[in-house]
C-alpha cells in the first residue's frame, strides 16, 4: 500500500492483517480492474452517473415514491456535509448505519464514503448485545439510524451520538440536511483506503469485522455482474437481502448503480411481499435465497411476474430440486453462486446455457478457484476437498489474526466449504467444513447461540448444531442440560426460544430443542459437536 492514505483516523489501516497473512490480489486479469491509485467508490458509482447524463433516470422505486439519480446524489451530498460540518467526522472514522432497505439508508452509505468515512451497515433485526459488540470492535462513536428501529441503537451506542433519519423531529438528519448545499467535494481517498466494514458471524461466536477497500467495491461490480449476470441499464433489480449483507449491498445497490439501472427497495420482503413487489413494479432481476425460491414456487401462480428475466441465488447451496421446481413454475433458470462477506460477493457462478443444475457453477472471470487437500495441494477432478479462491477481492479481518490464519493460507482464501470440481471446471458443493449453520440463507454461529442460552438460569450446559430440515435446508438445534430445579418440557422450550429472540436477531433462535442428561465431551472437556450432529442423521 504505497499510496498515501486520506484517512486521518487510521484505525482500519492499523487493524489490517500483516502482509504475510494478506490474500494475494491480481488486478491484471481483466482490464476493468486497472483502477487509479486515488479512488472514491461513491463518486465513481454515483457522481459519474450524473456526468454520464443519467440524472433523471430512476434509481430507486419503493412503496410511496421514486428517487432519481440526481435526487440521490443531492441527498448524499447534503448528508456528507452534515457528517463533516455538524457531526465532526474525519476521514477514517467509522459510522454505524441501521435500518431496513430504504433510499435514505442507501444515501447514508454513499454519504459516509463521500466524506471519507467507513460505513458499517447493520441489520434492523440485530439486538443491543450484537450492536454493542460491533460498535466496540470497530470503535464507533456515531450512528445514523432509521427512527423506527432506533431504540436498540440508542442503548448500544451509550456514550456515542445517534442521529435519526426518516424523521421530522428537531435534530434529525433531515432537519440537519435542510440548509446544506447539494454539492460536495468528495474526499480524495486512496483506492486501498477502507470504504466499509462488513460483519459476519463465524464459528467462534461473536460477529467478525471484514475490511473492504474502495477498489474492492468496484471490483465486485466489474466481475460477476458483467460476465455472469449481464444486466442492462433498463433492468429493475429487487430482492430480499438487507443492504447490511454484502449479498444485498451488491445486488440491490452497487451493481445497479454501476450501470445506471434501477432498484426496487422493499422494507419487508417475505416471499409473498417479494412476488407482490415484482408484479407491482415490473422488476426484472431478483436476488434472494433458495428458501425463498422454494416458498415462492408454491405462490407464484397467484402473481404476474412475467417481467422477471433473471434470478440470482446465494447464501446457501441451491438444491437441484429447488432449481427444477422454480424452472417448471416460471420457465426461469436460477443463477446460483457462492460468495462470502469476507470476499464481498460472488466468485463462483454460471448463467444461461452454462448452468448445470445442482452445480454452483464455474469460477467468475477475474478470480481463480481450486479444490485442495489439507496440505494445500490440488486434488484430482471429482475429488472432495477444500475450496480455495483468490482474485481482486479478498479476506482482511479487522484485528483478528487467529481467524485470518484460518481463512487465508499462502495467499488463497479458504471460505470453509467442501467442494469437488469436475473435469469441465464446474464446482459442486458438498458441506461446510466448520460449525457455521446455514439456515434459509442466514449464516448462524452455533457458539454465539450457546453463549446466549448459557445466560438463562435454566441452562447448565448446551451445544448448538445444524439439523436437516426440508424447507430451510438446516435449522438451529440446541441440546441442553438443565439446572437442578428446572423441568424439561415444552414450556421451557418456548421460554428458551423467546429468550434467544430477545437477546439476538430472531432468525438465530433454536427451532428445535432437545434435553439431555449430559453432553458428549472429550477427555479434556471439549464439546464433541460432531456427536450431536450424528444424532440428527
Amino acid at each position: 500500500m504505497a499510496e498515501p492514505t486520506a484517512h486521518v483516523d487510521t484505525f482500519c489501516r492499523d487493524s489490517l492483517p500483516p502482509p504475510e497473512l494478506m490474500p494475494e490480489m491480481d488486478y491484471s486479469v481483466l482490464p476493468e480492474l486497472a483502477y487509479p491509485s486515488r479512488l472514491n467508490a461513491a463518486a465513481e458509482l454515483l457522481d459519474r452517473r450524473i456526468a454520464a447524463g443519467d440524472g433523471e433516470r430512476t434509481v430507486f422505486l419503493f412503496y410511496g415514491g421514486r428517487w432519481t439519480y440526481r435526487h440521490l446524489l443531492e441527498t448524499a451530498n447534503r448528508i456528507a456535509h452534515v457528517l463533516v460540518e455538524d457531526l465532526g467526522i474525519v476521514p477514517g472514522n467509522r459510522v454505524l448505519l441501521r435500518g431496513p432497505n430504504h433510499p435514505m439508508l442507501a444515501a447514508c452509505w454513499l454519504a459516509v464514503l463521500k466524506a471519507g468515512g467507513v460505513a458499517v451497515c447493520t441489520m434492523p433485526l440485530l439486538r443491543v448485545r450484537e450492536l454493542t459488540h460491533i460498535a466496540a470492535k470497530a470503535k464507533i462513536h456515531l450512528a445514523l439510524t432509521d427512527t423506527r428501529v432506533a431504540a436498540d441503537c440508542e442503548q448500544a451506542m451509550a456514550g456515542g451520538r445517534v442521529v435519526h433519519f426518516n424523521s421530522a423531529q428537531p435534530g434529525s438528519l433531515e432537519s440537519l440536511m435542510s440548509d446544506k448545499p447539494d454539492t460536495f467535494d468528495n474526499c480524495d481517498t486512496a483506492a486501498d483506503d477502507a470504504a466499509f466494514l462488513a460483519f459476519t458471524s463465524g464459528t467462534t461466536g461473536q460477529a467478525k469485522g471484514t475490511i473492504h477497500f474502495h477498489r474492492d467495491v468496484l471490483a465486485a461490480c466489474d466481475c460477476f455482474p458483467p460476465y455472469v449476470l449481464k444486466a442492462e441499464p433498463d433492468d429493475i433489480f429487487c430482492g430480499s437481502p438487507p443492504l447490511a449483507f454484502t449479498f444485498g449491498l451488491g445486488g440491490l445497490l452497487l451493481f445497479p448503480l454501476r450501470i445506471g439501472a434501477s432498484t426496487l427497495l422493499l422494507q419487508q420482503a417475505s416471499p409473498p411481499q417479494l412476488l407482490q413487489g415484482i408484479q407491482d413494479h415490473r422488476a426484472t432481476i431478483v436476488f434472494t435465497a433458495p428458501t425463498a425460491y422454494r416458498a415462492m414456487t408454491d405462490l407464484v401462480k397467484g402473481f404476474d411476474i412475467s417481467s422477471l428475466k433473471k434470478c440470482v441465488s446465494a447464501g446457501e447451496t441451491l438444491p437441484k430440486a429447488t432449481f427444477e421446481r422454480w424452472r417448471e413454475a416460471t420457465g426461469l433458470k436460477i443463477i446460483d453462486g457462492i460468495g462470502s462477506t469476507e470476499m464481498l460477493h460472488i466468485f463462483v457462478s454460471s448463467s444461461g446455457d452454462d448452468i448445470r443444475p445442482g452445480s454452483t457453477g464455474r469460477v467468475v472471470p477475474g478470480y481463480e478457484a481450486r479444490v485442495i487437500d489439507d496440505e494445500g495441494n490440488d486434488v484430482p477432478p471429482g475429488t472432495i476437498g477444500h475450496l480455495a479462491v483468490r482474485g481482486p477481492t479478498g479476506c482482511r479481518y479487522l484485528d483478528n489474526l487467529e481467524r485470518q490464519r484460518i481463512y487465508v493460507r499462502n495467499g488463497w482464501n479458504l471460505p470453509g466449504d467442501s467442494y469437488l470440481m469436475d473435469a469441465d471446471g464446474y464446482f459442486w458443493y458438498q458441506a461446510r467444513t466448520d460449525d457455521l449453520i446455514v439456515s434459509a440463507g442466514h449464516k448462524i454461529s452455533g457458539p454465539e447461540i450457546e453463549a446466549v442460552l448459557l445466560d438463562h438460569p435454566a441452562v447448565a450446559e448446551c451445544g448448538v448444531v445444524a439439523a436437516p430440515d426440508e424447507s430451510r435446508g438446516f435449522i438451529v438445534k440446541a441440546y441442553i442440560v438443565v439446572r437442578a430445579g428446572f423441568t424439561p418440557g415444552q414450556e421451557l422450550v418456548k421460554e428458551l426460544q423467546d429468550f434467544v429472540k430477545s437477546e439476538i436477531a430472531p432468525y438465530k433462535y433454536p427451532r428445535a430443542i432437545e434435553f439431555l442428561e449430559s453432553l458428549p465431551r472429550t477427555d479434556t472437556g471439549k464439546l464433541q459437536r460432531f456427536r450431536l450432529r450424528e444424532m440428527n442423521q
